[in-house]
């Protein structure tokens, strides 16, 4: 598990266990970590000692979002058994994962909606009336949620397309963000912001912005009943679980794919450990 670990790390985010840089050394003052790898033709060091996590790639320092350039991570970890029954906020966390090795680009605009959705919070908080602050970050915050549902809503169809051409017997599943309360899956930046306008006095009262991507879920149905995946069997959302994960690598091909599978046999009878090997 360190191992896959340490592997994950070269990757943008906080690897797999999900981890801040700081917990992630020997926990002893002033220890530290750091993984250095050769990594499609190029050498890479990443680390992080009582600071942020750095990166070097070929001896420069480089954004994290370029080491999703250089290849695609992808994991299965036994904390991710329970996605279907999980918080939607860890469906969102396992979306963006899957949306940013198809383009790690998206991560950019992820980060602008958080800081500008922030930066509005904070606003609402202090109860600031005045339409030009909010106008301004809305104007931001418009692009950059548009841009992640449109990169969501593009994985999702690279997703379909991937299990609909796969030869294997690990279930396919129908995926979508579910529109809800203060989601819509629309990708148009002038109808975000038309919400996001409208939306102020509630967003006033509730101390916070109650419209946007950050709303969003991540459904899934398969079989031959529309089965939600909530609904199913522990071995069966295991399944669906791997079928994903096998479908973004599939998905992929042509790009330098690194899969980490930890203790993926949980849950599976022996049946499908045959096929997943």
């Amino acid at each position: 598990t360190n191992i896959l670990e340490a592997i994950s790390m070269l990757s943008p985010g906080r690897g797999l266990r999900g981890a801040a840089p700081g917990e992630q050394g020997r926990q002893q003052a002033g220890a530290g970590w750091r993984v250095r790898a050769a990594l499609s033709g190029h050498e890479v060091e990443t680390g992080a000692q009582d600071g942020p996590r750095e990166v070097l790639i070929d001896g420069k320092p480089a954004p994290q979002v370029a080491l999703g350039r250089l290849a695609r991570v992808i994991w299965l970890v036994p904390a991710m058994d329970r996605l279907w029954t999980d918080a939607p906020e860890v469906r969102r966390r396992f979306l963006d994962r899957l949306t940013l090795s198809f383009l790690p680009d998206h991560a950019e605009a992820a980060l602008t909606w958080d800081k500008a959705m922030r930066e509005r919070n904070r606003l609402l908080r202090d109860e600031v009336a005045d339409p030009r602050w909010y106008g301004a970050l809305e104007a931001q915050m418009a692009e950059a949620g548009a841009a992640v549902t449109r990169n969501r809503l593009a994985a999702l169809a690279r997703l379909a397309a991937a299990q609909a051409d796969g030869r294997t017997q690990f279930p396919a599943a129908r995926l979508a963000l579910l529109p809800g309360e203060g989601f819509a899956d629309d990708p148009d930046p002038a109808a975000l912001a038309t919400r996001l306008a409208v939306g102020r006095p509630r967003d006033l009262a509730a101390g916070r912005t109650l419209t946007g991507p950050h709303r969003a879920d991540l459904g899934a149905v398969w079989g031959p009943q529309d089965m939600p995946a909530a609904l199913a069997s522990t071995g069966e959302q295991k399944a669906l679980l791997l079928s994903l994960i096998l479908a973004n690598a599939r998905a992929l091909s042509g790009e330098t794919v690194l899969l980490l599978l930890d203790e993926v046999a949980a849950h599976l009878d022996a049946g499908r450990r045959a096929m997943l090997y």
